[in-house]
């Protein structure tokens, strides 16, 4: 009886972590719809591995839209990113050093200025 309680619990725990990677793949696919529907042209064509297609998914919209700006960019200044996205330097900057502390960006000073990249080597 005690040996069918513990695969009963063990099935339980199974069935919810599978609930659960569900629910996560029905996030993405809802976002994926909503790029669909807002149009492909935001994504760069030759995306970083940080920064496949599934990695900007799983990202707020807003930092998405840093992440694409820089991919597009290459490297850039908060300045040059807040340029393009129409956005206050200072959220840009916020957003920018997000991705750093995720590791999704490199950051590296020159002087004053610090410039913002993806690391295109990394794995």
């Amino acid at each position: 009886m005690a040996a069918y309680r513990k695969i009963d619990t063990k099935s339980t725990q199974l069935l919810e972590k599978i609930r659960e990677n569900l629910e996560k793949l029905n996030d993405k696919i809802d976002v994926m719809i909503e790029i669909q529907k807002h149009g492909q042209k935001e994504l760069p064509e030759n995306l970083p591995e940080a920064l496949d297609v599934m990695t900007l998914l799983s990202l707020p919209d807003h930092l998405r839209k840093t992440a694409v700006t820089l991919c597009k960019l290459e490297k850039a200044t908060a300045d040059e990113v807040a340029e393009q996205t129409k956005r206050a330097r200072a959220v840009e900057s916020g957003y920018l050093n997000q991705l750093v502390i995720m590791g999704y960006m490199k950051k590296e000073r020159d002087g004053r200025k610090a410039y913002f990249y993806v690391d295109r080597e990394e794995t």
